[in-house]
């Protein structure tokens, strides 16, 4: 029996810098497809000149935009690839092994781990490893919840699994990127608990942090990655006391 086939998706917006080292580490999948939602940095220029299928396609969110992806794969499996990642040969090759199972009790799809380098530096500690993500699936058997439009949720017909092998994280190789980056979450995160009807406290401004903090440095091994751990435990305690003070504005600005 021949391997089923597999299609790598990217999606972009303004990733010159990134695309073409992202679409080269999936030359081996059958088919490339980027969708893009209108890059004006030359993106959709590169994605030509590699070869890989293009199109375009309005931004919503995640999930809306991963499952239009979903429904534009022709391939059995579907593999998604952030632009800022990439998949190294023992990736491929563990991805073209689990591809070729015939059983049918096989998971319909895969989590897969992440070598996550900030600023630079591969870390290992505060969370950031495994970081395991549900990329692998099999296409007729995956959709993405569309009432989680950050940190998607992948909703699977059938069991998944897990490889050993990661993917490369190219993330936040700036405090510049990484400053946009938790804005946007903190803003997600307080309209979400804003929506549920939850308020900040005056102990939340001073506790929640103080956890988050401890949780990075101390339970999740943050303490391993030296300095750099240590930045990295002080920046997510700062953005989780920014997302209680974007909670209280919500509530102001609700009762105002």
């Amino acid at each position: 029996m021949t391997t089923p086939t597999i299609t790598a998706v990217v999606l972009t917006k303004d990733e010159a810098r990134h695309i073409r080292d992202c679409l080269v580490s999936v030359a081996w999948a059958d088919e490339r497809l980027v969708v893009d939602s209108g890059s004006h940095d030359g993106t959709q220029g590169l994605v030509m000149l590699e070869g890989a299928r293009l199109v375009e396609r309005p931004w919503q969110n995640y999930a809306d935009q991963r499952n239009a992806a979903l429904g534009l794969v022709t391939t059995p499996w579907t593999l998604f690839v952030d632009a800022d990642e990439r998949v190294p040969s023992a990736l491929a090759d563990e991805i073209r092994q689990v591809l070729a199972q015939t059983d049918e009790a096989a998971p319909v799809g895969y989590w897969i781990p992440r070598h996550n380098y900030i600023f630079g530096r591969l870390t290992r500690g505060g969370g950031w490893w495994p970081d395991h993500q549900l990329r692998l699936m099999r296409t007729d058997r995956a959709r993405y919840d569309p009432n989680r439009r950050v940190h998607e949720l992948v909703q699977l017909d059938g069991p998944a699994g897990y490889l050993s092998h990661p993917f490369i994280h190219l993330n936040y190789d700036s405090l510049t990127r990484f400053r946009r980056k938790q804005a946007t979450y903190t803003s997600y995160d307080a309209s979400i608990m804003y929506a549920a009807g939850q308020r900040a406290r005056p102990h939340n401004f001073i506790l929640q942090p103080l956890r988050e903090f401890h949780r990075r440095f101390i339970t999740w091994h943050g303490y391993r990655d030296g300095w750099h751990g240590l930045r990295l435990a002080l920046l997510m305690m700062y953005y989780e006391w920014v997302k209680y003070v974007k909670l209280w504005r919500l509530w102001r600005r609700g009762e105002g």
